[in-house]
C-alpha cells in the first residue's frame, strides 16, 4: 500500500510539472511568486528625480521581487504618457508605474479632457517619497526681506515686481504661489518654467524675484548668498532648511503641504501581488543606499500600503480641487 502510494504521488507531481513546462516564462514565474522581469514605467527622462526613484528602487527589487527589473523612460505630456501605458498594461505583477502624485490629485483639475482616471485606472501599491517646497528670493529683493511677511511686504509696495517662477504651470508649487496671494491679499505674477532649475537660474540673475519649488533644489546655490530659502511647505522644518520656519510657523497655516511619489499597477491587479509589491518596495526603501540617494536629491524616502497611498490620493485630491477651481486656471488656457 505504501509503495502504491508513493507511485500515485510521483505520478501528480509529474503531471503539475509538465502543466507547469507548459505555462509562458512569466506565468510560470508567478505561479511560483516572482514575475520572470518586471517593467517600472517613468513618465520622466533619465536623470532627473523620477528617474532615480525609479532605479534606485528597481535595484533592490530584482531577485526579490522580480527576476529582473527595467526602467522604461516614457517622458512626454507631463508624465501622462506613463500612466496611460500603464493604465492599459496586463493585471500580472510585472509593470509599475513611478509618479509624482500631482499627475493624480492636480491634473484632473486642470485638464478638461484627461485620458485617465486617478481611482478607476490604477491600483495603488505604495508610496517612494515625501517632499516639500521651499519660496526662496533672489538678488532683485534687499537682503534686509528676511520672512514671507517681509516679502508680501515688499510684493505690496513693489506691485510691478511682484511675480515669483515655478517649475511648471499647473504645478503644485505655482498652486503654492496662489495660496500666498490669497492668505496676503497681494496679487503677484506667476511665471512657468520648464524646470525649477531653469527659474532658479534667472532668480540669480534677477529675472525675477522669487521661485517656489523643491527644497532640495535650493541646496546647490545657497553658498553663492544669491539665494534665500524663506519658509517650506511641510508639517515640519525641512531637514535641508532646518534654521527656516514653515509657512504654518509664518502664520500662513493653511500652506501645509507635501507632495508625494507613487508607485501604482494597472487596474484590477489581484490583491495579492499588490501586497507582495508593496512589501518588496517597502523593504528596498530601507536600504540605506537608496536612503542617501533620496536625500541627495531632496528626497525623503518613504514606503506605505496599498490603503494608505490610496487615502492620501483621496485627500490630496479634495484638498486641491477648490484651490485650483478658485483660480480658474486650466492647462489649456
Amino acid at each position: 500500500m505504501q509503495t502504491n502510494f508513493t507511485r500515485r504521488k510521483m505520478i501528480a507531481a509529474s503531471a503539475g510539472l509538465a502543466g507547469l513546462g507548459a505555462l509562458p516564462l512569466a506565468g510560470r514565474a508567478l505561479a511560483q511568486g516572482m514575475p520572470e522581469s518586471l517593467r517600472i514605467i517613468c513618465g520622466f527622462a533619465p536623470g532627473g528625480t523620477s528617474d532615480t526613484i525609479s532605479r534606485r528602487t528597481g535595484d533592490r527589487l530584482a531577485g526579490t521581487y522580480a527576476k529582473s527589473v527595467v526602467v522604461e523612460n516614457r517622458a512626454g505630456a507631463g508624465g501622462r504618457i506613463a500612466i496611460e501605458a500603464v493604465k492599459a498594461a496586463a493585471p500580472d505583477g510585472a509593470t509599475l508605474l513611478l509618479t509624482p502624485g500631482s499627475m493624480l490629485f492636480i491634473y484632473p483639475h486642470i485638464y478638461r479632457q484627461l485620458s485617465y482616471n486617478p481611482f478607476t485606472d490604477l491600483t495603488p501599491v505604495s508610496t517612494a517619497a515625501n517632499i516639500v517646497h521651499g519660496l526662496a528670493i533672489g538678488p532683485a529683493v534687499p537682503e534686509t526681506v528676511k520672512t514671507v511677511g517681509e516679502f508680501i511686504a515688499w510684493c505690496k509696495a513693489n506691485p510691478g515686481k511682484a511675480n515669483y517662477g515655478s517649475p511648471a504651470a499647473g504645478s503644485t508649487p505655482h498652486f503654492i504661489g496662489t495660496m500666498i496671494e490669497k492668505a496676503a491679499g497681494v496679487p503677484m505674477t506667476h511665471v512657468g518654467f520648464r524646470g525649477t532649475q531653469l527659474a532658479i537660474a534667472d532668480m540669480m540673475g534677477g529675472q525675477i524675484p522669487a521661485v517656489i519649488g523643491p527644497d532640495g533644489e535650493f541646496l546647490p546655490h545657497m553658498k553663492s548668498g544669491r539665494v534665500r530659502v524663506l519658509a517650506t511647505s511641510g508639517p515640519r522644518r525641512s531637514q535641508y532648511h532646518p534654521d527656516v520656519p514653515t509657512f504654518a510657523e509664518q502664520g500662513i497655516k493653511q500652506i501645509m503641504v507635501q507632495e508625494w511619489f507613487g508607485f501604482f499597477m494597472p487596474p484590477k491587479t489581484p490583491a495579492e501581488i499588490v501586497t507582495r509589491a508593496a512589501n518588496g518596495i517597502r523593504s528596498a526603501l530601507r536600504a540605506q543606499t537608496a536612503i542617501d540617494a533620496f536625500n541627495l536629491m531632496g528626497l525623503e524616502a518613504a514606503s506605505s500600503t496599498p490603503a494608505e497611498l490610496a487615502a492620501r490620493l483621496k485627500s490630496d485630491f479634495d484638498f486641491w480641487q477648490p484651490i485650483v477651481k478658485a483660480t480658474g486656471f486650466t492647462a489649456e488656457n
